[in-house]
């Protein structure tokens, strides 16, 4: 199965597209799209999380129109190329694995899920190949609790392919975020029109905000506060404070919610939550910002689900390696990671603990390889090798496990 370059592969006639999306069922897909079609619902910051989350979904669904497809574009072809990987490793598979890789679809399908484990799975299969491996899908074949084996000059290696999404290190979810924004926006809206000018709410909040606990409490606050035209309210685990807005170039600007964003990420970093209120008629803004008590770990978090997949995915008979997808993570954040080193020291160090001791390598990728977007990591990924693993200088392994720091 050649995984040809998908940014001058054009679709042919008969494109893989329909195959694969007879392996999810006809009706289980477009109950998908449905579904995400109500949740990515325009106007709303959920709305635009969901967009983002479903990503890839979206995109197929696109695609899944002749005229729409005969245009498709470099990262659209690129996608398309993965999809030709799973029909074409579906059509020789025997019923059992095959059934095991249309759970996988069926997996992403679901609930919160959604197609990037598969796809990050097929994705690594192929760069493997392309780096003179033989490939096996020894999970999607046997059942095996890693996923691939893969084989050159006499060295093998297994291969696991886990998904974190980076919610589990942040204290304060976007997802819990974009809930909150959307049930306070309306009243937002009404006192902004009541009350001309340019706004900022300052929030520390708690780490355990969801629509289950925390969100209707944190709404009737703000809107009480706003109400009373109080210009503070603080308890022990939430700090809320109005000021105003007042920040230079970005207020002269024509259409605030355009220039805004970027001005204030500026201002509060990478790890606050923002969003940004106007009324048209009147100019006014109310900017909201929020960091929870303690900042981000994502590094950490990966660092977890490494250690969970290194002893509970791994034989211990050939030499592992860990491909790690960090989903659910913008291109700031994951330049962020990288430029900084974080992510790096917190995975070298993981590499020195007892529980890395079969892990030749780690490698870690994003969409932003996944989808060759711009700056993303040189070779489609990090790679980080274990010097005390006993085959870390394989020579059959190296295109594998070869690390910038070395």
């Amino acid at each position: 199965m050649p995984f040809g370059d998908p940014e001058v592969e054009a679709p042919s006639a008969a494109s893989p597209l329909s195959a694969f999306l007879a392996l999810a069922g006809a009706e289980k897909w477009r109950s998908r799209v449905r579904d995400i079609g109500v949740r990515a619902r325009p106007g709303s910051l959920s709305g635009r999380a969901a967009q983002q989350r479903h990503a890839l979904e979206l995109i197929l669904a696109r695609l899944n129109n002749p005229a729409v497809l005969a245009r498709a574009g470099r990262h659209e072809r690129r996608v398309l190329a993965f999809v030709r990987e799973a029909t074409e490793l579906a059509a020789v598979l025997e019923p059992g694995p095959r059934a095991r890789l249309q759970q996988l679809i069926g997996m992403g399908l679901e609930g919160e899920g959604n197609l990037i484990p598969l796809f990050h799975l097929l994705r690594t299969a192929a760069l493997l190949r392309l780096r003179g491996f033989e490939v096996r899908h020894d999970g999607l074949l046997h059942g095996t609790p890693y996923d691939l084996m893969v084989q050159r000059e006499g060295a093998v290696a297994e291969v696991v392919c886990e998904t974190v999404s980076a919610e589990e290190g942040r204290p304060l979810h976007r997802g819990h975020w974009a809930s909150l924004v959307d049930r306070v926006n309306p009243e937002l809206q009404t006192w902004l029109a009541a009350h001309p000018g340019r706004y900022i709410l300052k929030m520390t909040l708690p780490e355990d905000v969801s629509e289950k606990n925390r969100i209707g409490e944190l709404h009737g606050r703000i809107c009480a506060m706003l109400a009373a035209e109080k210009r503070q309210d603080a308890s022990a685990d939430a700090v809320l404070k109005l000021d105003p807005l007042v920040l230079a170039g970005a207020q002269a600007a024509s259409d605030p919610t355009r220039a805004l964003p970027a001005r204030l990420r500026e201002l509060f970093g990478l790890e606050a939550h923002l969003a940004v209120t106007a009324d048209p008629a009147s100019g006014s803004v109310m900017v909201m910002a929020a960091r929870a008590g303690r900042e981000n770990d994502i590094a950490t978090a990966a660092k977890r689900r490494l250690a969970q997949a290194a002893t509970a995915r791994l034989s211990g008979r050939h030499p592992g390696l860990l491909a790690l997808f960090l989903d659910d993570l913008d291109a700031a954040e994951w330049h962020g990671l990288r430029d900084t080193l974080e992510l790096e020291g917190v995975v070298r160090r993981f590499l020195t603990e007892a529980e890395a001791k079969p892990v030749v390598a780690v490698t870690c990728a994003t969409r932003q390889e996944l989808f060759g977007l711009p700056d993303c990591a040189p070779e489609g990924e990090l790679r980080f090798r274990n010097p005390s693993h006993p085959q870390s200088r394989s020579q059959g392994l190296e295109p594998a496990i070869s690390s910038a720091g070395d």
